[in-house]
């Protein structure tokens, strides 16, 4: 087998049913398999999986067992040549595995490789492409000084060596992640895609970034930015340089420094609210109930353009292919205020993010 794709779940149901439609549309043509590992989720992210989803397979933990931990149960269950670590939040294009199999043949020693990521708003996210977070680079990064956090000398649309990938989209031929003894299971969230990168690289690797290839990313939908993030992504940094630097007095510091800043930080679980004056739904169909809901028409058009300021774009995927959506969402002018709604197919739900820092938000009609 060729591909193994490990998906872990953890309460996420709707955005995960959008995410294997989106897999299994990129796999038609490949000898591959899906794998979720659901996280003892509460709502019926399971139920839905064997109902929606029978070829998947699926694996239910009785606790949550954490990221590192359950992907790497997933991982002991693949029979692919190759992983693709992703996140339940995600929409992949029809062409992104093939696409990215055919850049990894020109390159030797290949580690990790991953694509460009954007929001929910269609938004690059810089996180895609990092350099080793340093005690140094550290401190730069929390004081606003983000140059040497993130790699700015790869284009966002280009290819390169980038040392750090994120957690959310990575793959890994199988023999190279087992070799490197997978994610570390000290860390329970944050901090394990950045441990794997280094480790990859330590072990003689180049990671690549390949950025012609876009996947959706909501970000916002499975962790929150607030004051339990910051709290525990500086916890996975001290597991982080306990291991791979010497401990000091520099690292120790940074480490308690960013707690207590991340006790400054106010709780944020609220959907953010952007100003709509228009709808516009882009489908071959009406949707008659949308209408109901929003108490606003919708102008329902089948070409997608550039849109007016304070739109709400609502996009169907019954229509429109998953590469479509993820162009007409990353291509859109970002200062117009454009917010975007998906419909998975053969669904009565739309969700969508309009921010990385937010919950995404599901609506039913």
């Amino acid at each position: 087998m060729k591909l193994s794709i490990i998906i872990l779940n953890y309460n996420v149901r709707y955005f995960l049913e959008l995410c294997l439609q989106s897999v299994e549309a990129a796999i038609q043509n490949l000898d591959a398999e899906i794998i979720v590992v659901d996280n003892n989720s509460s709502d019926e992210s399971c139920t839905m999986v064997k109902q929606n989803f029978p070829k998947v397979k699926l694996i239910e933990n009785k606790e949550n067992l954490g990221f590192s931990k359950g992907n790497n149960i997933g991982v002991q269950h693949a029979k692919g040549e190759y992983l693709c670590i992703l996140n339940p939040d995600t929409v992949v294009p029809e062409d992104c595995f093939t696409e990215l199999f055919e850049f990894s043949e020109i390159k030797n020693d290949l580690g990790l490789f991953a694509c460009r990521l954007i929001d929910g708003t269609g938004t690059f996210l810089p996180e895609s492409k990092r350099y080793i977070p340093t005690p140094k680079v550290a401190i730069k990064k929390m004081l606003g000084f983000t140059k040497s956090y993130y790699v700015t000398d790869v284009e966002e649309d280009s290819t390169g060596i980038v040392p750090i990938l994120v957690g959310a989209f990575m793959m890994v031929k199988t023999c190279v992640y087992k070799q490197v003894q997978g994610f570390d299971e000290d860390y329970f969230m944050y901090g394990e895609d950045i441990d794997l990168s280094y480790k990859v690289t330590k072990a003689g690797y180049d990671n690549m970034y390949y950025g012609p290839i876009q996947v959706i990313h909501f970000k916002g939908e499975s962790t929150l930015k607030d004051r339990i993030y910051a709290k525990r992504f500086y916890g996975a940094m001290q597991i982080f340089y306990q291991k791979h630097f010497k401990s000091s007095v520099l690292t120790k510091t940074i480490v308690n420094l960013g707690i207590k800043l991340a006790k400054l930080l106010k709780d944020n679980t609220s959907v953010e609210k952007m100003p709509v004056d228009r709808y516009v739904l882009i489908s071959d169909k009406n949707y008659p109930k949308l209408t109901e809901i929003f108490k606003k028409p919708f102008r329902v058009q089948t070409k997608t353009e550039v849109f007016e300021v304070n739109t709400q774009v609502v996009l169907d995927a019954n229509y429109l292919s998953f590469k479509q959506i993820i162009i007409c969402m990353s291509t859109s002018e970002k200062n117009r205020n454009i917010s975007f709604k998906i419909i998975p197919k053969n669904s009565n739900f739309i969700l969508g993010s309009n921010s990385s820092k937010n919950r995404g938000e599901v609506i039913h009609f």
